[in-house]
């Protein structure tokens, strides 16, 4: 079975749309809240907001950081997010399209990484992870929601993806890269039918600390 790849112009066609899902919204909302309970935000600190799409977890998070770059490969994701920008008077964002995986990370640090639902589409983790650590500033914080091991449901066998992380995988997979207090917890179910078979997905957030 050939795989199919979900790149950047699946996510320019998924664009218009995305904000309109209510999972969707209620899933970064849920994301939002725990990052708040398990990393002390403030004003002073900036922020990186990995595979952002259109903004719906940075814009939840906006008013308590001083400033968040959202990037993304996608441009079509972006551009929403500049219409909800200027809509909102936003100013304390910056928008890069950028793919981490392939492209040179930015010159900058910052306080704070999120990516949400993002690293299951990245092929090379501990690549990625590591990537983070360079980015952040010592103490610097990390956080990643993304899906529990699973059996390729989610997306579909074809689709070619990481069917969800095994925590403790994960876990040993970012203290390799420079992480300390790597932590757990469960923040979201998507709940799915699969031809008649309903399932439901946890989906955790990893906290963790450049050393």
């Amino acid at each position: 079975m050939s795989k199919v790849v979900l790149d950047a112009a699946h996510f320019d066609s998924k664009a218009r749309q995305w904000d309109t899902n209510p999972v969707f919204r209620e899933r970064a909302a849920r994301i939002a809240a725990a990052i708040r309970d398990r990393i002390p935000l403030s004003r002073s600190m900036t922020a990186l907001d990995y595979g952002s799409g259109t903004g719906l977890l940075a814009f939840l998070l906006k008013d308590e950081l001083s400033h968040i770059t959202l990037m993304d490969s996608s441009a079509g994701m972006l551009a929403v997010a500049a219409e909800k920008m200027q809509a909102q008077r936003v100013g304390n964002m910056t928008l890069r399209q950028v793919d981490l995986s392939a492209d040179p990370p930015a010159d900058e640090t910052y306080d704070l990484i999120c990516t949400a639902m993002t690293l299951h589409h990245i092929p090379d983790t501990a690549h990625i992870l590591q990537v983070f650590q360079r980015l952040l500033k010592p103490g610097g914080w990390l956080a990643v929601a993304d899906l529990d091991r699973e059996d390729g449901r989610f997306h579909g066998p074809e689709v070619d993806v990481h069917h969800g992380f095994e925590r403790a995988a994960l876990a040993a997979l970012a203290e390799s890269a420079g992480f300390t207090d790597i932590a757990f917890t469960t923040v979201f179910e998507i709940e799915k039918d699969r031809d008649g078979d309903n399932r439901r997905y946890p989906v955790f957030l990893m906290t963790a600390r450049r050393s």
